[in-house]
C-alpha cells in the first residue's frame, strides 16, 4: 500500500534591515511560516554584513512575540510613575490626546516637546511623518544630539561632513587604530575585516580608556584617561613633524591651516602629553612611529571618546591625522568615523520643514530634558514644557541626571505620550502607553554609518495585536487635528521613496532590499573634500565666525581626574555587550548572559575601599548615588571605573542606573552629552551606611 506524505510548507523569505542604532545595518532575512516570524538571520546576499548577525538581533522575534509586549492602548489610572493603567480603544485614545494637544497648541504650540532619538535607524518609523506633524503644529523643535553630535559636527568643520574612507579596504591596511571602539560588542562586521587584515600582517592598536574584549585581540592597548584623546592627537602630531613622517604635498594642496596646526602641535611634547593621559611616553613615540611610516594607516574612530567636554575639538584632532602623513591617497588608509554624510538624503523632501511656514519655534536639547522639565515659563526660556510626546526612546534610563528626568517625568501637569514596545522606565510616566510595531511589522528605508549601501525594510508579518506603526499614529493625529496638507496622505512606501528620491534605484531596493553608493574607492585621495575649500580644514573659518577657535586644541573635562577630592574616580558607562543602549534590556535570554548591572573597578582601587568582587557598592557624587555590583577587573585601569550599560532603572538594585550620576552639561561642538567626563566615589555598601 502506498502512502503519501505531505512536504511541510516552506517558510517564505522577506527581505528586511536591521533598525538598530549600530554602524553595521545589516540586511535581513525573515523567515515567515502562517504569518508568522519563525527566525531572523542576516542575509548572505549583502556584501558588508555577509549573513551574520549579532546575539542580539538574531533573537529578534524573542522582541517580537515578548510575553510582555504593549499590544493595546494603555491609559494612565494612578500616580504618574506607579505603573498603573488600563485599556483603552485607539479611538478614544487618538481623541483625547488629539483634543488635550489642540488646547494646548491654542495657548502656544511650542508648549508641546517631540522627544525621540535611535529606537529605530530607519528614517520613516523615526522622523517620516513625526517631523511633519510637529512642524505642521509649530510645536518646539528637539536638538538631538544624546549620542553622536560632537564628534558629527567635528567632521562637518575638519572634513565638510560625515564622511570617510569605505569600511570594506580595512581589511587591506598594514596598520589600524581602533580609537574609542569595542568593535568586537559593536561594530561585529568591521571587526572580521580587522582579523582579514591581522591574518595579512597588519599591526592593530587599541585606544580606550577600558581594556574591552577588543583590545583583548588587538596587539598593544593604550589605555588612556577618558577625555585625554585631543593631548594624545597632538603628540603624534608633535611627533610627525620632528621626525618629518609628513607628506608635504598633500599639506600643501589638500589642507587648509597647517602652519596654525604646526606650532600648536610642537608645544605638545610627548611627555607633555604622557602626563596629561595617564600613559607611557613610549606608547605615544612608538605610536607616532608606527603611523607615521607604516602605509597604509588607517583609523577607525567611534563615537566613546567624543562623549567628554572637549570631544568635538578631540575628534576634529584626530580627523586632521591621516592628512599629514597622506595617508587619505591609499583607498585603504585614512578614517571612518561616520559615512552617513555620503548618503544623498533628501531630507527636506521626507521632514516638510516648510510647514512652519514663517514660524522658528524654540530648540529643546534632549541631554538638558532633566533641566528643561522643570523650568518656569520666561522670557529666556518661553513656554513651560506642558506636553510631551515620546516615541523611539526611553529618556527616564538615557538622559543624564536622571534624578531631574524622572521629577520632570513626574510632574502631574505635564501631559505624556509613550509610543513604545514594553514598560519602559519612561512609559511608567505616561499618561496614555500607545502599543507600537516592531521592525518586522513595518515599512522602512535605512542609510548607515559604517557602511555605504541603503537598505529597504518590507513588512514580513501583519502587526501584532493592536500594535500600529508610528507614521500611522501621526497621520492619526493629524487628521484628528485638522491638519488637510496632502503630505499628512502619503503612505510609508511613499515615504520610503521620498526619502532619496531618484538619487537611488528604488527598484532595486524592492528587489534586492539594498543598493551600494556610487563612491570612489579612495575619496579624497586628491583632496576633493566637501569643505567651503575643498581641503581638510585644520582651521575651520566657519568656527572662527562664531567666536570659537577655528584651530582644534585638547581642552580638559569638565570633571577632571584629581580636581576633586571627594570623588577621586573618573566614571565612564560604556555600553553592555548583550544590549543597545536600552534597549533589548527585558529580553530574558539577553539579560541572563549579561547578568546584572556592574561596575568594573581595578584590584588597586577596590584594595584601598576593601572591596571584592561582588560586593553590593555605592558609586555616588554630588547629583545622586547608585548601587550595583562591583567587579575587581583588569578591564578597568587605575583611578578609572567602568558602569557598564543603560539597565532600565526599575532593574536596579535601588531603582536607579548609571545616569543617576551623570551631568547635563554639554560638549565643546555639537551641544552633546558628557556621559563620560564623569567624577565618582566608590565605597562598600555597609561602610557607606556606617
Amino acid at each position: 500500500m502506498n502512502k503519501t506524505f505531505e512536504r511541510a510548507p516552506a517558510p517564505t523569505a522577506v527581505r528586511g534591515a536591521c533598525p538598530h542604532d549600530c554602524p553595521d545595518t545589516c540586511a535581513l532575512l525573515t523567515s515567515v511560516l502562517d504569518g508568522r516570524a519563525v527566525r531572523v538571520q542576516g542575509n548572505p546576499e549583502h556584501p558588508p554584513t555577509d549573513g551574520v548577525l549579532c546575539t542580539k538581533v538574531s533573537r529578534y522575534t524573542e522582541r517580537t512575540y515578548h510575553p510582555e509586549r504593549l499590544l493595546q492602548p494603555l491609559k494612565r489610572v494612578g500616580p504618574k510613575g506607579a505603573g498603573r493603567f488600563e485599556p483603552v480603544s485607539w479611538n478614544e485614545a487618538l481623541d483625547d490626546i488629539a483634543a488635550r494637544l489642540n488646547a494646548i497648541a491654542a495657548r502656544n504650540p511650542e508648549a508641546i516637546v517631540p522627544y525621540s532619538y535611535a529606537g529605530t535607524m530607519g528614517l520613516v518609523q523615526s522622523e517620516g511623518m513625526a517631523a511633519r506633524f510637529f512642524h505642521r503644529l509649530g510645536a518646539s523643535l528637539l536638538d538631538r544630539t544624546i549620542c553622536a553630535a560632537a564628534g558629527g559636527e567635528a567632521l562637518v568643520q575638519t572634513l565638510g561632513g560625515k564622511v570617510g574612507m569605505k569600511v570594506e579596504f580595512f581589511a587591506e591596511s598594514k596598520l589600524i587604530l581602533i580609537w574609542g571602539s569595542n568593535s568586537i560588542a559593536s561594530n561585529l562586521h568591521f571587526w572580521r575585516l580587522v582579523q582579514q587584515a591581522k591574518r595579512d600582517g597588519a599591526r592593530v592598536i587599541c585606544i580606550d580608556p577600558r581594556r574591552t574584549e577588543t583590545a583583548d585581540k588587538c596587539h598593544e592597548h593604550i589605555a588612556l584617561l577618558p577625555g585625554t584623546d585631543g593631548a594624545l592627537a597632538l603628540a603624534l602630531m608633535h611627533e610627525l613633524i620632528r621626525n618629518d613622517w609628513l607628506d608635504h604635498d598633500y599639506l600643501a594642496n589638500h589642507t587648509l591651516g597647517w602652519e596654525q596646526l604646526r606650532a600648536r602641535a610642537l608645544a605638545w611634547t610627548p611627555e607633555r602629553a604622557a602626563q596629561v593621559c595617564g600613559i607611557p611616553v613610549r606608547q605615544i613615540t612608538e605610536l607616532a612611529r608606527d603611523f607615521g611610516t607604516t602605509r597604509p594607516a588607517a583609523i577607525r574612530l567611534n563615537y566613546g571618546m567624543q562623549r567628554v567636554h572637549g570631544g568635538g575639538n578631540a575628534a576634529r584632532l584626530v580627523a586632521c591625522l591621516p592628512a599629514l602623513t597622506g595617508a587619505w591617497r591609499h583607498r585603504a588608509g585614512g578614517l571612518l568615523l561616520s559615512s552617513s554624510g555620503h548618503f544623498p538624503l533628501d531630507r527636506a523632501a521626507l521632514h516638510r520643514p516648510d510647514l512652519l511656514g514663517t514660524r522658528r519655534p524654540r530648540t529643546i536639547n534632549m541631554v538638558t530634558i532633566g533641566d528643561d522639565l522643570l523650568r518656569a515659563s520666561s522670557p529666556a526660556f518661553g513656554p513651560k514644557i506642558e506636553a510631551l510626546v515620546v516615541y523611539n526612546s526611553n529618556p527616564v534610563a538615557v538622559a543624564p541626571e536622571s534624578a531631574k528626568v524622572v521629577r520632570g517625568f513626574a510632574r502631574e501637569d505635564l501631559f505624556t505620550v509613550v509610543m513604545e514596545h514594553f514598560r519602559t522606565d519612561t512609559a511608567d510616566y505616561a499618561d496614555y502607553i500607545l502599543p507600537a510595531t516592531t521592525q518586522l511589522e513595518h515599512w522602512d528605508i535605512h542609510l548607515a554609518y559604517g557602511h555605504t549601501d541603503v537598505l529597504l525594510n518590507r513588512p514580513a508579518i501583519a502587526p501584532v495585536g493592536q500594535a500600529r506603526t508610528n507614521t500611522d499614529v501621526f497621520r492619526a493625529l493629524a487628521a484628528r487635528m485638522g491638519f488637510t496638507e496632502a503630505c499628512f496622505a502619503d503612505d510609508d512606501e511613499t515615504l520610503c521613496r521620498t526619502a532619496f528620491g531618484h538619487a537611488v534605484p528604488f527598484d532595486e531596493l524592492l528587489d534586492k532590499g539594498f543598493a551600494r553608493l556610487p563612491l570612489p574607492d579612495a575619496p579624497f585621495a586628491n583632496g576633493g573634500f566637501p569643505t567651503p575649500s575643498g581641503r581638510c580644514e585644520f582651521f575651520s573659518e566657519r568656527l572662527a565666525a562664531t567666536g570659537l577657535d577655528g584651530l582644534p586644541d585638547h581642552l580638559p573635562n569638565h570633571e577632571v581626574p584629581g580636581s576633586d577630592a571627594r570623588f577621586p574616580l573618573a566614571m565612564i558607562s560604556p555600553p553592555a555587550r548583550n544590549f543597545l543602549n536600552s534597549t533589548f534590556v527585558n529580553v530574558q535570554s539577553l539579560r541572563d548572559i549579561e547578568g546584572e548591572p556592574l561596575l568594573e573597578i581595578s584590584a588597586t582601587d577596590a584594595a584601598a575601599r576593601g572591596i571584592a568582587s561582588g560586593d553590593v557598592v555605592r558609586v555616588f557624587n554630588a547629583r545622586g548615588s547608585h548601587l550595583c555590583k562591583a567587579s575587581v577587573s583588569p578591564r578597568a585601569r587605575a583611578g578609572v571605573v567602568n558602569g557598564l550599560g543603560i539597565w532600565w532603572r526599575k532593574l536596579g538594585l535601588d531603582g536607579t542606573n548609571v545616569n543617576e550620576l551623570t551631568s547635563q552639561r554639554l560638549t565643546d561642538l555639537g551641544r552633546g552629552p558628557v556621559f563620560y567626563d564623569c567624577l565618582v566615589q566608590v565605597a562598600p555598601l555597609d561602610a557607606a551606611r556606617a
